[in-house]
């Protein structure tokens, strides 16, 4: 993997320099960002380069300094755009075509951007869970799910983000006691990703599990993945005193950035219409934006209430949450 890392970052920084172009780091596949991309270049005429560093990135940034050929980065969950903040390798941006963002879903001193967001939701068995069965988060440590529950592993980013949304909603003393709940309710040890979890309850191993909601868009698309999917519904647990939990892709710019100017106009687009449209229509995501509706497909998944806790508490909680995760053993 690092060296195909290294070859797609060695891709980028031996192009051409050009008068106009920007540069991606992206955790986010390239392929998912060119439809973006491309509108974007056939606009304005400026290049976008995409490269794919699926680890490692804040280290790579540090080390490039002041010579990183990146402008952007684009990446997925709160807690990835709250470490790259933190570890000095951003930079504020005060524009006025941002403040479309809810301030819920950008940090507070404008130095990363929430673009889309997805919820954290369950995906219920049609066949095994009855409606009303499952409404709340805490529900997910009630002894009558005892071996019925799916998920990822609890170390991943995803679920250490809903974590420390439950943290900040309840507190450490009933959050340690919600994962021990939660981890007692497992039908098999934490493994895989989103869709493995829907294949099993497909399967029939377990009867719920934790996804995001974008995936049902992806696996209805997927010839195999279609019978994983339409085994399912999705169901939008919120927490006792609050709404679901909503987490982010995003954006920010590179404290190096050698094209401020172009990636200032990437990321005003990135917010505009045009671009909200495709994130919906292709990435099955919500946008951020109140101008665009969100895709035929995912409004037939119903409405919800999104949580009110901004995202940059959430980040600022993350590390506590990690710690509850593993003095618990969730994935142990």
């Amino acid at each position: 993997m690092r060296s195909l890392i290294l070859a797609a970052l060695a891709a980028t920084t031996a192009l051409p320099a050009l008068a106009d172009e920007v540069n991606i780091y992206s955790h986010r596949q390239p392929e998912l960002l060119k439809p973006l991309t491309d509108a974007f270049t056939a606009k304005t005429g400026i290049a976008v380069n995409t490269a794919f560093v699926d680890k490692g990135m804040v280290e790579r940034l540090q080390a490039e300094g002041d010579r990183s050929p990146a402008d952007l980065i684009m990446t997925v969950d709160v807690a990835r755009l709250g470490e790259v903040k933190e570890a000095g390798v951003t930079q504020p941006v005060n524009d006025e075509a941002l403040d479309v963002i809810p301030e819920t879903l950008r940090d507070s001193d404008n130095h990363w951007f929430g673009l889309t967001t997805r919820a954290r939701i369950v995906y219920a068995s049609k066949d095994r869970v009855a409606d009303g069965e499952l409404t709340t988060y805490e529900d997910l440590a009630d002894p009558k799910w005892k071996g019925r529950i799916c998920t990822r592993p609890f170390t991943h980013d995803y679920n250490v983000a809903l974590t420390a949304a439950y943290l900040g909603h309840h507190g450490a003393e009933e959050t340690k006691a919600w994962l021990e709940g939660v981890k007692a309710n497992l039908a098999k040890r934490p493994e895989g990703n989103d869709r493995s979890q829907v294949k099993s309850i497909w399967a029939g191993e377990c009867d719920i599990s934790l996804g995001n909601t974008y995936y049902m868009g992806k696996m209805l698309q997927d010839d195999e993945q279609k019978d994983w999917a339409e085994s399912v519904r999705i169901l939008f647990p919120t927490f006792a005193d609050g709404g679901t939990h909503v987490n982010v892709s995003g954006v920010a710019m590179t404290k190096a950035s050698p094209n401020q100017d172009a990636a200032r106009q990437l990321m005003d687009f990135l917010v505009s219409d045009e671009a909200q449209k495709i994130y919906a229509e292709t990435n099955f995501e919500f946008p951020v934006s109140d101008h665009v509706e969100r895709s035929e497909l995912v409004k037939s998944w119903g409405e919800f209430t999104p949580d009110s806790m901004p995202l940059a508490e959430i980040s600022d909680l993350r590390p506590q949450a990690l710690d509850l995760i593993e003095e618990v053993n969730f994935d142990g």
